[in-house]
C-alpha cells in the first residue's frame, strides 16, 4: 500500500495526551483466547493512569514521538495523531572479559510502538522507528533493541523485515495470581531485607557479567517504585553483613527486588466469556469464606488491576530454586497487602533459578528481543559485535521499562 503522508514530531504533553490515549485504546493487545460473546476476542488493556510517559519516565534519557497526518482527517481540517513510539537510552552490561570484568555499552530500547489500525501497512511504523533511531544515534547509542511476544507476527516482520533488526534473546514472562489469602513463609529459609547500599554491592558483585545489567543500578534501587531487595539463605544461616556474605557465601542463596508497577499503570482483561468470569469469581468467594482451605483463587483480572514486578532475580547453589520460591511467597504477600492482582517476572530460558518461580503458564508469555547495531565501529574489542554473541544463562530485565 502507498505510504501515508505523515509528520513525526516530539510528543507535547499539554496538547497531545488525549489523542495519544485514543490511539492506545485503538491498539489494545489482542489475545488468541476465547470469545467474549458477540464475536469479541479477549484483549489486554493497559491503563497508563493519564501518563503516556510512565514507562520511560524513570529512564536516564528518554523520548516519545508521535506521527500525525499532514492534512488531518477526512474533512481536511486540523491534524490527527495516528501513531506513537517511546524510546530510552542507558548504559548496560553487554558482556565480560573472562567472565569477570563487565563490558559496558550504551544501548537504546524501543517500546510502546503504536499505529492506528486504519493506518497500518502504510509505512507509519517504519517512519517512527527511523526517527527514533536518529535520536538514538545522536545520544551515542551503539545498539537498539526491542521486545515483543514471539507470536506477534506483524511486529516481528516490521523490525526484522523492514527495519534491519535480528532476533536476539527469548526470555519468558512468568506471571502468578495474587490469592485472597496470605502464603505461609518458608521454614527452610531465612529472608534478610537489604538496604540500598547492600543491595547495590550484592548486585554489582553477582550480575557483573550478566547481559543488560544497568550501570545505574543504584538509581533503580533508590527509585520510589522499588519496594525493597530481599536475600534468602538456608534457615539458621548467620547474617553479619553483605561484605561478609560476599567473602564467604553459603552453599545456596537467592536474591530478588520488588518493583511497584501498580502506581505506574493498570491492566485489565477485556472480552472474557461470562463463564470464565463467573468461575473466577466463585474461587474468590470460596477463598474469602474459608481462607483456612488455602484455595488458589483467581483474582478479578476483568477489572483494572495492578502488578508487582520481580527484578534482579538470581542466586547460586543447588537449593537456590527453593530459596527463590520462598522469596516469591514474600513478594506474593506484599502484593496482596498492596492490592495487586498478579506478580510477574521475566527470566531467560536458561536462568538457573527459573525452576523456583511459581507461575501459571496461561497468564505468561514468551518474549522475543530483537537487536540492531547502530554504530559503525566497536568500542569494546573483546566483545566484538554484540548482535552475534551467544546468550548467557541469565539476563537482567530493567523494571523501569517493563
Amino acid at each position: 500500500m502507498e505510504e501515508a503522508a505523515v509528520e513525526v514530531r516530539e510528543y507535547r504533553e499539554e496538547c497531545d495526551r488525549a489523542a495519544v490515549e485514543e490511539v492506545e485504546r485503538e491498539c489494545e493487545v489482542g489475545s488468541s483466547g476465547g470469545d467474549g460473546g458477540g464475536g469479541a476476542k479477549m484483549c489486554l488493556f493497559t491503563d497508563l493512569l493519564g501518563d503516556p510517559l510512565c514507562r520511560i519516565r524513570h529512564s536516564p534519557a528518554s523520548l516519545m514521538l508521535v506521527a500525525e497526518t499532514a492534512t488531518g482527517g477526512a474533512g481536511g481540517n486540523g491534524r490527527e495523531i495516528i501513531g506513537l513510539i517511546r524510546g530510552c537510552v542507558k548504559t548496560v552490561v553487554s558482556g565480560s572479559v573472562q567472565g569477570k570484568d563487565p563490558i559496558y555499552t550504551k544501548v537504546a530500547y524501543i517500546l510502546g510502538l503504536r499505529v492506528s489500525p486504519c493506518y497500518r501497512r502504510k509505512g507509519v511504523g517504519k517512519k517512527l522507528v527511523g526517527r527514533m533511531e536518529e535520536w538514538f544515534r545522536q545520544s551515542g547509542a551503539e545498539y537498539s533493541y526491542m521486545a515483543t511476544e514471539q507470536d506477534n507476527e506483524a511486529s516481528v516482520r516490521l523490525f526484522t523485515g523492514r527495519c534491519g533488526y535480528s532476533k536476539f534473546r527469548t526470555p519468558s514472562v512468568l506471571v502468578h495470581p495474587v490469592f485472597g489469602h496470605t502464603l505461609q513463609p518458608s521454614r527452610n529459609a531465612t529472608i534478610v531485607e537489604l538496604n540500598k547500599r547492600e543491595a547495590e554491592l550484592l548486585y554489582r558483585w553477582h550480575f557483573a557479567a550478566v547481559e543488560f545489567f544497568p550501570a545505574d543500578i543504584d538509581t533503580v534501587l533508590s527509585n520510589n517504585l522499588s519496594l525493597g531487595t530481599f536475600l534468602a539463605v538456608p534457615a539458621g544461616t548467620r547474617w553479619e553483613s553483605v561484605e561478609a556474605f560476599m567473602d564467604a557465601p553459603p552453599a545456596s542463596w537467592a536474591v530478588m527486588s520488588v518493583w511497584n508497577c501498580m502506581d505506574a499503570f493498570r491492566l485489565e482483561v477485556r472480552g472474557a466469556p461470562r463463564l470464565m468470569r463467573a468461575a473466577a469469581g466463585a474461587t474468590r468467594l470460596v477463598d474469602r469464606a474459608a481462607p483456612w482451605l488455602k484455595i488458589p483463587s483467581i483474582p478479578n483480572l476483568f477489572a483494572p488491576f495492578g502488578l508487582y514486578f520481580l527484578y534482579g532475580l538470581g542466586g547460586a547453589g543447588p537449593a537456590s530454586p527453593r530459596l527463590v520460591r520462598a522469596l516469591c511467597r514474600r513478594a506474593h504477600n506484599m502484593a496482596l497487602d498492596g492490592g495487586c492482582g498478579v506478580v510477574a517476572t521475566e527470566v531467560s530460558a536458561c536462568e538457573p533459578v527459573r525452576a523456583g518461580v511459581p507461575h501459571w503458564a496461561r497468564l505468561g508469555a514468551e518474549d522475543l528481543w530483537c537487536i540492531k547495531r547502530l554504530a559503525d565501529g566497536y568500542t569494546h574489542g573483546p566483545l566484538g559485535d554484540w548482535t552475534k554473541a551467544p546468550p548467557g544463562r541469565s539476563i537482567f530485565v530493567d523494571p523501569r521499562e517493563f
